[in-house]
Order: C-alpha cells, then structure tokens, then sequence
C-alpha cells in the first residue's frame, strides 16, 4: 500500500437528536497496524468508527485522508474504493451464493449494468481464499453458520481492496474458533497487505493480542490512546469502565490480560490467601 493511505479524524462533535455523543475526538488509522476502538457501552466507539465509515455526518470536525482529501469530497464510489466498512450486523440473503455475496464488494469498481471490472473475478477469487471459504463459493448463504457468514462479509470487504478497513465488533456472537480466525485474519491483513485497519472490540484481551494501538473511550472523549501497554492500564481501564480491573502481563510473551475484580472476585482471592 503506498504511504499515504490510512484515514484519520480531526476534532470529531458527534451527535443524535442534538445530544453530543462523542466530543472533539481525534484518531489515526495507519496502513499496516491495527487500530482497537474500546470502552464501556455508550461510549461513543461505534459511533466514531461509523463516521469514518461517513454513516454519521459529524456536527464539527473533519474525516480525512493523509493525502490531504476530505473524506467528504468524495463521491460514494469514489470513498468505497478506499474504505470499506464491516457493520455489526449483517443480513442473510437467502438463495444467494457465498461468490455472489463476496462479488457485492467489486460494486464501487464497475460501471452500469456490472461492467468494466476486468479484475474482479480475481479479486473475490482472492478475498475467498484469504478468509477461507473458496471451498463454499456455489453454497447458500443460508446454509453456513454464523462463524461462516462473517468470514464471508469480510471477504466481500477485502473484495473491495480498500487500503482501509473498518470493523465494528467481529466477533460479536461468534464462538471461541471463530474468534480467534477472524482475529488471526485481521492481523494478516495488516501484516501482509498493508491493510489500515480500524476495529471496535468489547474484549480488552483481544484487543491486546491484535492491535498496534489502542483508542479507549469514557463518556464520549478519548480518555487514553496509544500502544496497548499505554492505553490498557488499571488505572485507564478502571476509570472508563467504573469497576476494579487488574491488568497483568506475561511474563514470557508479554501479553496483557485485563481481569475486572468484582466483589466475589475479592472473596476468592481472600480465601486463597488465608
């Protein structure tokens, strides 16, 4: 990807029905790394990531690209070629094939009537064989599990080939397996492909294993943001999340776990000690 893909947030007011959700907040996605959005429910996490997405027309602030384009100038078809968006929830088309749906992402890419996209076989191609389901192209949607689906709209996503990619949640519903494939995925792409990846995450853990930095939002403002050992501190986590969090790191990999002590927490850990 060339160096000046990747997306940012410039002093972003958001609101609903005149209420300001997020306030004056700032953020970067850089190609190559991956980006975790986190915080308590209200936050305002999704709602970020939903206006760089331009879901949510922000009341103050700018969506931009380090080229110097806003994001605002461009037309839908000209800002899905550069960025692409996962949203929590997705439909379940019935009676329509894994390759089909996969093929909804070359839609920026073609003209009237689905013409004029010379490389589009070979990039759903592609985009199946990353996430895994090439073996599923001629079944119907309505025939995978849940795990299976997502892993086949985020190949449409990657069918996009957008130099930035937007998740909300991904492994929401999703059992252990599938969690850690679609996470082990989002940190190939960044990786291999340059990817700039932006994710909101409920779980600190797997926010810790995946990205390279970290957003934590409290009440709608960004309370920390940086590496994963910057942001995910006791003392931030505590503060956003209004109970006790001890966070460790292992002592080989370095790895952060973040574990909330609530009240039988304290009891157990008193019993050990007795």
């Amino acid at each position: 990807m060339p160096d000046d893909d990747g997306l940012n947030g410039r002093a972003l007011r958001l609101a609903y029905f005149g209420t300001t959700v997020v306030h004056d907040a700032d953020i970067d996605l850089s190609p190559g790394e991956v980006t975790a959005l986190l915080g308590p429910n209200g936050s305002g996490k999704s709602t970020l990531l939903r206006s760089l997405a331009r879901l949510h027309k922000a009341d103050h602030g700018t969506v931009g690209f380090p080229d110097g384009t806003d994001a605002a100038a461009l037309s839908p078809k000209d800002f899905a070629r550069r960025v692409s968006l996962l949203a929590q929830s997705r439909p379940v088309p019935g009676g329509i094939r894994v390759v089909d749906v996969v093929g909804y992402g070359r839609h920026p890419h073609r003209g009237r009537w689905r013409h004029g996209d010379a490389e589009g076989p070979a990039k759903v191609q592609r985009a199946m064989d990353i996430c895994g389901v090439a073996d599923m192209a001629h079944r119907g949607m309505e025939a995978l599990s849940g795990g299976e689906r997502q892993r086949v709209w985020l190949a449409s996503c990657l069918a996009q080939d957008t130099a930035v990619l937007l998740l909300d949640e991904p492994t929401n519903h999703l059992d252990l397996r599938y969690q850690v494939e679609i996470l082990d995925l989002i940190r190939d792409l960044a990786d291999d492909h340059g990817t700039a990846v932006g994710v909101v995450l409920h779980d600190l853990d797997q926010a810790a294993a995946v990205a390279d930095r970290a957003v934590l939002l409290h009440d709608g403002r960004v309370k920390a943001a940086g590496s994963p050992v910057e942001v995910l501190t006791a003392e931030n986590l505590t503060a956003a999340y209004g109970i006790d969090i001890r966070v460790d790191a292992d002592p080989t990999t370095g790895q952060l776990t973040a574990k909330p002590i609530g009240r039988h927490s304290r009891r157990f850990a008193g019993s050990a000690a007795d």
